[in-house]
């Protein structure tokens, strides 16, 4: 029973908070030159919450004034030359949108230079639903890893410098040489004949 209840309240709560309102303008929804000593139609304003999906009515003479939305230049100065768009029936609901400011003068300037203007702020739903594309969230920049260091290469075999060669020593020659030449003897002989000859002369002079 209690959580029925619950359920109950809670569903009833949110259609409060999302239900659209109607206001009428001023109080009354008479869209016209305020009275003297009347609120303006800006101090009624203040006094309200407008959101979107909301609606306001205007009600009056459709032969004799105008409701006009306009941007902030045309309401300070009363252009009524170019709106934003232009209501005629007499009976006008306008519906909030958006968020953000609305701006309504009369179609008649000489209305609107007395008073017949309205600056009304509409708020954005809790949702932050604004009928607006949201803009997107900006994310902190993701670091890159540091990049790891190429391994080292083995020196490679091929590279290696030849043993250093010995270019000063003299390989033995494995030939032995060759045998003094015969005729070499006979001449060796006559020689030593010839000498042995001449000893007696030289004793002789000495």
């Amino acid at each position: 029973m209690a959580k029925g209840l619950v359920v109950t309240l809670c569903f009833v709560l949110l259609v409060s908070v999302t239900a659209a309102t109607q206001f009428k303008i001023g109080g009354s929804g008479e869209w016209k030159v305020p009275e003297s000593g009347a609120k303006s139609y800006n101090q009624w304003a203040e006094a309200n919450r407008f959101k979107m999906d909301d609606n306001i009515a205007f009600t009056y003479p459709a032969n004799q004034d105008s409701v006009l939305l306009v941007d902030l230049n045309a309401y300070n100065s009363c252009d009524v030359s170019s709106p934003i768009d232009r209501f005629t029936d007499g009976n006008t609901i306008f519906t909030f949108a958006r968020s953000g400011s609305f701006y309504f003068i009369s179609g008649n300037q000489d209305n609107c230079k007395n008073g017949e203007k309205l600056h009304i702020v509409v708020l954005a739903n809790r949702n932050n639903s604004t009928g607006l594309a949201p803009s997107p969230s900006l994310s902190p920049p993701v670091e890159a890893p540091p990049a790891e260091a190429p391994p080292a290469e083995a020196p490679s075999s091929s590279s290696a410098p030849p043993p250093p060669s010995d270019q000063g020593e003299i390989t033995p020659s494995s030939s032995t040489p060759p045998p003094p030449n015969a005729a070499s003897f006979p001449m060796i002989s006559l020689m030593g004949i010839l000498g042995l000859a001449f000893v007696p002369f030289l004793n002789i002079l000495v």
